[in-house]
């Protein structure tokens, strides 16, 4: 492992002006720190603070996701994995992170100047500068529903095949033959796993895959206005949705455009978050357990810190029936589309 004298070696510099840029002193140059911090990425440079155990801090960056009260889906993932680092005596920061910060300074360089052992990232997309980082990154690392080749990075969350094969099973045993799945945004690991298993349990079931009953929004109630008229032109009896938050969006459509929920279209949510109780009807969903999702992302973390290469921990889903859904009442596999006439 390199030292401090080997990284001033390397710079042609003192090893007081290597400290100083380790330890983020104010008498060194903006310049100057950030080829220190550079150099001792290259080099594999761990301080010592990193590499006590018992004196560990780690942190988890954040973008993209909300998280600060119980009804967003992070609030329960940070506390799971809060309480987990707690058990081992290790401190965890919280840090939202935004495209200016991921381009102007580097991820490895910014773990090391905070001392922190470890990070735990949350609703970055593939295309975000530091999930493109972590290819090369020495530095352990665990991602939520995203995967990085890399001995490590980890990749935690909810086994999303499970999930929606149960839903799809579900519909169709209630009768259910034109489905639709109104699924997230595009460009991520989660939804083309989420598409894929949607297309393969239809396949499972003997129903049709229908291109025009599968749509993509973001993970918020505005997007269901874009897909729902088009998913009930073409028969939809039943809608999955890739989030409570679109489920909501999706039933309030429905009631819009004066279709009854479970009655004419049953409609299934998909993380069981509180909101999912207090709509009407109470929604039918797959429940991601996300306290055990931040102790599993902690314990994966510790591991990975320690030198224990985990690839995947994928945590099994569990089908949450409510009112949302019901049998199918139409006979017919295409209904005429008459809410909007």
């Amino acid at each position: 492992m390199a030292t401090i004298k080997d990284i001033a070696t390397k710079l042609g510099i003192a090893v007081s002006t290597v400290s100083k840029g380790l330890n983020g002193a104010s008498d060194i140059s903006e310049d100057m720190r950030q080829r220190v911090l550079d150099a001792a990425v290259e080099m594999g440079y761990a301080s010592k603070r990193i590499q006590k155990l018992g004196n560990r801090k780690v942190c988890i960056l954040i973008e993209n996701m909300e998280y600060e009260n119980i009804d967003q889906f992070g609030y329960e993932i940070i506390v799971g994995f809060k309480l987990s680092a707690a058990r081992r005596h290790c401190d965890v920061s919280v840090i939202p992170t935004n495209l200016n910060m991921q381009t102007q300074e580097k991820f490895d360089s910014f773990m090391l100047k905070c001392g922190y052992s470890g990070a735990f990232l949350l609703g970055f997309a593939l295309h975000d500068d530091y999930i493109k980082q972590l290819d090369k990154t020495t530095v352990p690392t665990v991602l939520l529903d995203n995967y990085i080749p890399n001995k490590h990075v980890g990749y935690v969350g909810t086994d999303g095949y499970n999930g929606i094969d149960l839903a799809v099973k579900y519909l169709a045993d209630n009768g259910h033959k034109n489905i639709a799945l109104l699924n997230g945004s595009k460009n991520s690991m989660v939804t083309d796993e989420r598409y894929l298993a949607f297309t393969q349990s239809l396949n499972r079931y003997s129903l049709k895959v229908n291109p025009d009953l599968i749509g993509n929004g973001y993970y918020v109630p505005e997007c269901a206005k874009y897909h729902v008229s088009t998913f009930l032109e073409h028969g939809a009896t039943a809608i999955v949705c890739a989030s409570d938050l679109i489920a909501s969006g999706v039933i309030a459509e429905l009631n819009r455009l004066n279709k009854r929920v479970p009655q004419d279209v049953s409609v299934i949510g998909f993380d069981d978050l509180p909101i999912a109780q207090h709509l009407t009807p109470t929604l039918t969903t797959i429940r991601q357990d996300r306290v055990a999702i931040g102790k599993s992302a902690f314990m994966m973390l510790e591991e990975l810190i320690s030198g224990v290469s985990i690839s995947k921990l994928l945590l099994k889903p569990e089908l949450i029936i409510r009112n949302s859904t019901d049998r199918c009442s139409q006979t017919n596999d295409f209904l005429a589309f008459d809410a909007l006439k």
